[in-house]
């Protein structure tokens, strides 16, 4: 648990201003708002940070989007400017476009997995929150609302959600943006809602097969009293430590060049 909240709500605030002072003193913050706590404690953050006029909540549902009205709550209880884009024709679009090439070719598959098919929305989503950035007429900054527990196991989409030019939470555990989201007033409805993807049906502790409290409670202490749940753990922590990592890249040594 974080000893003050309100106090480290505060440095992220500070944090957020610095960042854009360096990387676009005059640019807007944009942040895809999905309605859970990740989204909805970091526009809180930036509307604190930068003042309401200076953020941008971008809405994307993927055809019939069953909670969006707790986006929109959000976005109306901060006053923030935002938009809705449907992503659903791009993203079956694009597809089907995959599929057919795939039919007709000797890749090695013949349609998109079950896992490409849960991604690729994700990373349309982030292709969205970028050329709505780009269009703004002094600039964007797009926000990473990823925590530190679904860092650590690596339950986000490369290029996807685990993109972004900052992340205010990646440093947070899911208990701590729930209180982080306490100190700002966001509608606890909204921080202690079951948390899900919105694209495979299920609930993100459905899909990892445990708890964040257990998460957390393992990533601060080390401790698991469920040694099936800690290997889980171990593992995916092992398999997914790519995405927390800078694209490698090969280095020329010196005498490798000539002038």
């Amino acid at each position: 648990m974080l000893k003050n909240p309100k106090e480290t709500k505060d440095k992220i605030v500070q944090w957020i201003r610095d960042y854009f002072e360096v990387n676009g003193p005059n640019c807007q913050a944009v942040v895809g708002i999905s309605g859970g706590k990740d989204s909805s404690v970091t526009a809180a953050l930036l509307t604190e940070a930068l003042g309401k006029d200076r953020v941008v909540g971008v809405m994307m549902p993927n055809g019939v989007q069953a909670d969006i009205s707790d986006s929109e709550e959000i976005v109306s209880l901060l006053g923030i400017r935002s938009v809705t884009v449907n992503i659903k024709d791009g993203t079956d679009g694009l597809s089907s476009a995959i599929n057919d090439a795939l039919k007709g070719s000797d890749a090695g598959a013949k349609e998109l997995s079950r896992d490409s098919m849960i991604n690729l929305p994700a990373r349309m989503r982030m292709a969205t929150l970028y050329a709505i950035a780009q269009a703004l007429p002094q600039g964007g900054r797009v926000a990473n609302t990823c925590n530190r527990s679904e860092d650590h196991i690596g339950y986000s989409t490369k290029f996807g959600d685990a993109a972004g030019d900052f992340s205010p939470l990646a440093h947070l555990l899911v208990h701590e943006v729930i209180q982080i989201g306490e100190v700002l007033g966001v509608p606890e409805r909204l921080t202690r809602k079951a948390p899900s993807d919105g694209l495979s049906g299920m609930t993100d502790e459905d899909k990892i097969g445990f708890t964040y409290a257990a998460l957390d409670h393992y990533i601060l202490t080390g401790e698991c009293d469920d040694e099936a749940v800690k290997a889980k753990i171990d593992r995916m922590h092992r398999l997914n430590l790519h995405k927390l990592q800078l694209m490698p890249s090969f280095k020329l040594e010196e005498e490798d060049q000539s002038l």
